[in-house]
């Protein structure tokens, strides 16, 4: 089996087992909120390094654990614009520090022939850090689950493909997972988006007001509101990712979201330059 390396493994995030199962153990030490006794289908995870954001990804992840285990992890992600095509991985696997992860053939199979794809494969695909960032929380809670990669533009369609992934999962009789993968709002000179100036203000206006609003739209759990509210207000890198889901989750029965985690680079790197992250699980 062809598999496709891991390139930000020893520079985002640890390379070693040892390492990374460090990281892991002191995220799952660090505060979230509780989340109802209920049945979670998925949520919305952060993509920054890990020094910076794992902690949210690692613990929105785990609180999917259940008696019984997923067969499939569909991951959406990539930094696309509304004009990219979207990117799926049909076979073959993907390395991770604990071990490869097998893409789910049936299902990948099926969406690429519904729906328009560029097909990545082991050798030939775009370097993006939205969904390699994820994998090895994936593999290190889920040991024995596959995954279908999916990259995914803010479109309409990509809304029509994440209930497409329910539909065609249920018919094959996966148990899935789903994550979207997004960061929020990009906001200094180094990003080029700087409408309240800089200092406090400006910070105080991303968490509390900027981000705040795409928050309440995942809340809301409403995929095409989503995608609008981002395009609008730039406070999701990756809207189509989330909104795909979103919509996967409420395909699956999911009817209600809930925010476990906020934070942002300021947190650990203060400056004029700081992106949000949000953890949410529904």
């Amino acid at each position: 089996m062809k598999v496709r390396k891991a390139v930000f493994a020893g520079s985002w995030y640890p390379a070693g087992v040892a390492e990374c199962e460090k990281e892991i153990r002191n995220f799952l030490e660090e505060p979230v909120k509780a989340v109802s006794d209920r049945k979670l289908t998925g949520g919305i995870v952060p993509h920054a390094g890990w020094y910076f954001s794992g902690s949210i990804a690692c613990n929105v992840i785990h609180s999917l654990i259940e008696k019984t285990l997923p067969d499939v992890f569909v991951v959406f992600g990539m930094h696309l614009h509304s004009e990219s095509p979207s990117y799926i991985m049909k076979e073959g696997a993907w390395e991770t520090p604990f071990g490869e992860i097998q893409i789910e053939e049936k299902l990948s199979g099926e969406l690429a022939e519904r729906f328009s794809f560029n097909i990545e494969t082991p050798e030939d695909f775009i370097q993006d850090n939205t969904i390699e960032l994820q994998l090895p929380f994936i593999k290190y809670f889920f040991e024995d689950v596959k995954i279908v990669p999916i990259g995914i533009p803010p479109t309409e369609n990509s809304i029509e493909i994440g209930k497409a992934v329910a539909e065609i999962s249920t018919r094959l009789g996966l148990r899935v997972k789903v994550i979207g993968s997004t960061d929020l709002t990009h906001y200094g000179l180094n990003y080029g988006f700087t409408p309240k100036g800089t200092g406090p203000a400006a910070l105080d206006w991303v968490r509390n007001e900027n981000d705040r609003r795409v928050i309440d739209v995942m809340l809301a759990m409403d995929p095409s509101k989503l995608i609008i509210e981002a395009q609008t207000h730039h406070n999701a890198c990756c809207p189509g990712a989330a909104a795909a889901a979103i919509a996967t989750a409420k395909e699956l029965g999911a009817d209600h979201a809930e925010s476990i985690a906020y934070a942002t680079s300021y947190d650990k790197s203060p400056g004029d330059s700081f992106v949000g992250y949000a953890g949410v699980v529904f």
